[in-house]
């Protein structure tokens, strides 16, 4: 087949490409598309076929490196992407949008602690877009997919402890260059005999180039970086394969209010500012699905501000968010019908309530409905011990008042919660509690 990334015509007649293909090909007067450069497979302007032998379509030998037709779209945008990273990003500082410097929200104090033994260094060439420090993490495998300078694995490497294991993988060779280089001063600083983290430089789309195993993570996190990757469905599959039955991925990243203009998507400083590649947030729900994850759960979302006038005016109306959520790989055998659960606390930095997403609360002691596709990720995954799970539905004649437990219609889309979050006056928070002060 040949590539995706097919010529379109400008608004000057001229074929032109979001690649910035060569103008042997695609400044061209004409368009055949039936036409396939036999080297390269990539699709080839009429003008061009009528001045080259079958053989010779894009000015090179059959079999030959094509050099007058642009690489892949997915090779051009991780080069380009690597490039913004690896040279031209020095420091958060040097950001033209908040995208990938939000918080979701205030770090826990355990977090808290943990980033301030993180080496300056890395903390300085961090990128993200929200906190992917999901709860109970002890002993757990994690990878961390666009790991860059590796702030979020040194964080995790401390709340995992010495028998868990952090995998943090990136495909700009400079952002791997300052993770690794600081391996040695962390473990010290943590006091850990062996190594737990190691830093692999490749694509998230490609993890089995990288030697990762199917089954072999508890959870896989990300930071802002999906919506860098051309291929979104290959992320979460691949992110799908690797981890174990009952796993996760918890991750934020940008999602935008609607699909995005082909001017957006073309845009080089807004595939780097990780708007020209985000994901229409409705389209998160259907890949995963595709893929194989449960329904995502949206945990939080904060507003994207954009702090440069040019690209304010590119963008339009279309709006964006930065949003945290959290998939499960639920086994088949593990569906059920919906429940009641009683958290039983004890996990650590969450030993009374337990926020698990914008739609459930959980406090230490309490019935809470669930329906069955919460019913299912808590009774496969990690959390299992820390639940009381029961089938069957709360007691139906229960006062149906603010303080009432039962399950409430989802929050699914992060513009939604933001408006709720901003509303004056009583609101849901995220989690689901409500009302005046003192009411819950």
């Amino acid at each position: 087949m040949p590539s995706l990334a097919v010529p379109v015509q400008g608004g000057d007649g001229r074929w032109v490409s979001a690649l910035r293909c060569p103008p042997l090909c695609f400044n061209s007067g004409g368009f055949s598309a039936d036409a396939v450069c036999p080297c390269c497979r990539w699709l080839v302007p009429s003008k061009v076929l009528s001045s080259a032998g079958p053989e010779q379509l894009c000015g090179i030998q059959l079999g030959s490196p094509c050099i007058w037709v642009a690489a892949p779209c997915g090779k051009q945008i991780h080069r380009e992407v690597q490039d913004y990273y690896g040279k031209e990003l020095q420091k958060s500082e040097d950001l033209k949008t908040s995208a990938c410097v939000t918080s979701a929200r205030p770090l826990p104090k355990a977090v808290r602690d943990a980033l301030e033994r993180v080496h300056e260094e890395v903390v300085a060439r961090y990128y993200g877009c929200g906190l992917v420090i999901p709860e109970y993490l002890e002993s757990c495998r994690i990878l961390d997919l666009g790991s860059g300078s590796g702030r979020d694995c040194y964080l995790l490497s401390q709340l995992v402890g010495e028998q868990g294991h952090i995998t943090g993988i990136d495909m700009t060779e400079g952002q791997v260059e300052v993770a690794k280089k600081h391996v040695a001063y962390h473990m010290d600083k943590f006091g850990y005999r062996k190594p737990n983290v190691e830093f692999l430089q490749g694509y998230m789309e490609k993890l089995r180039d990288a030697g990762l195993a199917d089954d072999s993570y508890d959870i896989v996190i990300s930071n802002c970086v999906i919506n860098l990757a051309p291929d979104k469905r290959a992320v979460l599959r691949e992110a799908y394969r690797v981890l174990k039955p009952g796993g996760e991925m918890y991750f934020s990243d940008v999602y935008a209010s609607q699909r995005l203009s082909e001017t957006i998507q073309k845009h080089r400083v807004l595939w780097g500012e990780c708007l020209g590649g985000a994901l229409y947030w409705r389209d998160l729900y259907s890949i995963a699905e595709e893929v194989g994850f449960s329904p995502p759960c949206l945990v939080t979302a904060s507003p994207i501000t954009i702090v440069d006038k040019e690209l304010e005016g590119i963008i339009g109306d279309c709006r964006f968010v930065s949003a945290t959520f959290r998939l499960f790989k639920v086994p088949g055998s593990s569906q059920a019908g919906p429940g009641q659960v009683i958290y039983n606390g004890g996990i650590v930095g969450h030993e009374r309530e337990l926020v698990f997403d914008a739609n459930f609360t959980f406090k230490e002691g309490e019935v809470v409905d669930v329906d069955a596709e919460m019913a299912a990720i808590l009774q496969s995954s990690r959390f299992v011990d820390k639940f009381l799970i029961q089938a069957g539905r709360a007691n139906a004649a229960a006062p149906q008042d603010c303080c009432f437990k039962g399950v409430k219609e989802k929050i699914c889309d992060p513009f939604q919660l933001l408006e709720r979050l901003a509303a004056p006056g009583p609101a849901c928070r995220p989690g689901g509690t409500c009302g005046p002060p003192g009411c819950c």
